[in-house]
């Protein structure tokens, strides 16, 4: 059975983020950006995008376990739904969605001042939760 569009999303996401993750240490793997492309993004799309990141990886971990244990492919899409709502719901909550979360994922990840300073945010979110 096909994934569908959400449970991409979630991967999508979850794998993108350890992406920013693993990349912080490294300035080699930083990237650059095409001249024109938007670089700034506002304090307040940088708190949103800490938020939904943290957010996201505490329902990663939440899930996980069932998901492994799971051997009813009915019952894995209902926990595969179960944690995508949620994420549909943090997205809302602070005012974003798929498109404009990837859209802020590529920006931090593409240049490395703003990157460090998510990660620092990143930090003082998860001590926060």
């Amino acid at each position: 059975m096909g994934k569908s569009f959400l449970e991409k999303m979630m991967l999508g996401m979850v794998m993108g983020l350890s992406v920013l993750w693993f990349a912080s240490g490294t300035d080699a793997q930083q990237k650059h950006e095409p001249p024109g492309q938007q670089t700034n993004i506002s304090d307040r799309e940088l708190t949103a995008f800490v938020k939904v990141y943290v957010a996201t990886q505490k329902i990663r971990l939440a899930y996980e376990p069932s998901l492994r244990n799971v051997q009813d492919p009915q019952e894995s899409q209902k926990i595969q739904q179960q944690a995508n709502s949620q994420i549909e719901k943090v997205l809302e909550e602070q005012g974003l969605n798929v498109g404009s979360y990837n859209k802020i994922f590529e920006i931090v990840n593409a240049n490395n001042k703003l990157r460090k300073e998510a990660l620092t945010l990143i930090d003082q979110e998860r001590k926060r939760s």
